[in-house]
């Protein structure tokens, strides 16, 4: 008998109900997957044709990149419920790179990164065990810690939006917040497990009445268009590509810590060296398909982290049905336009609490041991200066730009770091070393 369960790894609901699931996973992800590539191309000065024909190619990787996460080519895939998309962190060295560069200088630097994160990929079971519950935990907490900014930015409007902060945009950010609420506790069944979706379309409709929807994008796009790889060429400089495999540790480390959300969030384990291993060689192998294809490079999306968190929906089916979405949209523009026109305040509404639940997720790693002693140390000096840093990026001003970028974004490189640092350094307490050595002779 077929497992129908959208709570197991392996099962597959009937698609009435995996449509809305999976749909609630490119909704979270859609905008943020397309705006990196629009703020590099706006950069680079391209034309709107060729920055419509890109957003295409961006969604042709971001859903085949989530189908090999899910599902698993060989090695590489997780074999996870994990959505992938363009990542943010690259955006500020990629512009440092196109203006001395251009834009091939980009693509070829992130083609030299994604083949160190392969190289990741194949060693992290060797380096695996310096990420213990505290560590990864961190780098858990720190992602949703960071990302809490960017649902509150959306739930006022967006930001760089005229009316950011209006009571209309608050109104509908808090109809959103209310309705997923409401739904995900008062309700059974596919309302419930598809709560994000359901508070997304409610916040649509009253979005549309109040005038905050603009149609004119659906209407302009065309019916059918194809993507096509090596639209633009690779060029290769050491600079540039040094600067591109810094960044992509930091991806590796976000990759890690997704995962670790998403397996303690939504089954209440750790994740498994073969799902570590699988996942960042996935996420190095679909950066550079993404080259291929003349787009900025893909990580896991820790949204859609949070969204496994928040409903404890671990079917790999839900989210290749989503992932089916982008793909179609690649080739069918009207439907990445019917996505791209939903307002940041209707998406705002269900962000503030999906990105809380992953620091949640991350709360839960930290706690598997006492939070005392030497893991209360590693806790509170990586995200102290962690997330202290990421919130203050101007305590780095005087340091080289290159340093910048790396450790002055959203904290979670120099939390992820010292928490490595710090376990590897400071001895392990006491009782810690007795449970460690009951294991070894219990084994």
């Amino acid at each position: 008998m077929r497992n129908t369960s959208p709570y197991d790894l392996d099962g597959i609901p009937v698609l009435r109900e995996a449509i809305p699931l999976g749909l609630q996973h490119i909704l979270a992800m859609f905008v943020s997957n397309i705006t990196p590539l629009i703020i590099v191309a706006g950069a680079m000065k391209m034309p709107s044709e060729t920055k419509t024909f890109l957003i295409q190619c961006t969604m042709l990787v971001a859903g085949v990149n989530t189908l090999i996460q899910a599902y698993r080519i060989g090695p590489i895939g997780a074999r996870l419920p994990i959505v992938v998309g363009t990542s943010f962190a690259f955006v500020p060295v990629a512009l440092s790179i196109g203006s001395k560069y251009g834009y091939e200088g980009i693509l070829g630097a992130a083609l030299v990164g994604a083949i160190f994160e392969i190289f990741i990929g194949a060693i992290i079971k060797k380096i695996r065990r310096y990420f213990p519950p505290v560590v990864t935990g961190v780098i858990v907490l720190s992602i949703g810690l960071s990302l809490l900014p960017v649902g509150v930015s959306n739930f006022a409007g967006g930001v760089g939006s005229p009316d950011f902060g209006s009571f209309p945009n608050l109104f509908i950010g808090m109809v959103v917040l209310i309705t997923v609420i409401f739904f995900k506790q008062f309700t059974k069944g596919i309302t419930s497990t598809g709560s994000i979706f359901v508070g997304t379309v409610v916040g649509f409709i009253v979005a549309f009445f109040m005038g905050k929807v603009d149609l004119t994008p659906v209407k302009n796009a065309a019916f059918m268009s194809f993507p096509r790889p090596f639209t633009y060429g690779l060029s290769f400089h050491a600079d540039a590509c040094l600067a591109m495999i810094m960044m992509f540790i930091v991806s590796a480390v976000e990759t890690v810590g997704d995962m670790s959300g998403v397996t303690m969030g939504g089954a209440n384990r750790e994740v498994t060296d073969k799902e570590l291993s699988g996942g960042i060689l996935a996420d190095g192998f679909g950066s550079a398909l993404a080259s291929v294809f003349s787009v900025l490079p893909t990580t896991s999306f820790s949204q859609n982290t949070g969204i496994v968190a928040m409903t404890g929906i671990m079917s790999r089916f839900v989210v290749g049905t989503g992932a089916a979405f982008l793909v179609a949209g690649a080739f069918f523009p009207k439907i990445g336009a019917v996505l791209s026109i939903v307002p940041a305040s209707v998406l705002g509404g269900s962000l503030v609490m999906i990105f809380a639940m992953i620091s949640i997720s991350g709360i839960n790693l930290i706690t598997k041991e006492p939070l005392v002693g030497r893991n209360a140390v590693i806790l509170s000096v990586s995200l102290g200066l962690g997330y202290g840093l990421g919130s203050v990026p101007a305590a780095l001003k005087y340091f080289p730009e290159s340093i910048q970028l790396i450790f002055g974004g959203s904290g979670i490189v120099v939390s992820g770091s010292i928490a490595v640092l710090l376990n590897i350094i400071l001895p392990l307490d006491e009782k810690i070393k007795k449970t460690l050595k009951a294991e070894k002779v219990s084994q």
